[in-house]
């Protein structure tokens, strides 16, 4: 079997020039951009530093929990984008004095040694955020 990785993670939006923002807000940058008439749509890839992405399951441990309310309003499907950061607390701070709706003003535990602080969707066009910091 070869290797696999996540190539890239399609976010519709109303606008990519807006929308583009909060994701320069966390240190992505513009690759490039261009137009599949094919499709009718316009494209901006943005790019990070990490070199690699997981695919994380999620399986609600009762009706009342976060996952389990999300797949009684919506399914199963994707729920959240993790971003992994290098300093969780100033990219918080940094978020807010931009005006960014946070979900965790500070951060919590997450996974495997990591803690966590969830951004708002009404601030990032309908995305729920998930900022990672590993600390092992």
């Amino acid at each position: 079997m070869s290797d696999v990785s996540v190539d890239h993670i399609g976010i519709a939006s109303e606008s990519i020039d807006l929308a583009s923002g909060f994701w320069e807000l966390l240190g992505f940058k513009q690759s490039s951009e261009h137009v599949n008439d094919e499709q009718g749509v316009r494209i901006l890839i943005l790019e990070g530093n990490v070199s690699s992405a997981k695919i994380e399951l999620l399986e609600p441990l009762g009706p009342n929990t976060p996952i389990g309310k999300f797949i009684s309003n919506h399914g199963e499907g994707i729920q959240q984008l993790a971003v992994r950061v290098e300093d969780i607390e100033s990219t918080i701070t940094q978020l807010i004095s931009s005006g960014v709706r946070m979900i965790n003003e500070q951060p919590v535990n997450g996974a495997s040694g990591s803690i966590i602080a969830f951004v708002h969707p009404s601030s990032t066009g309908g995305v729920l955020v998930e900022l990672v910091e590993h600390i092992n």
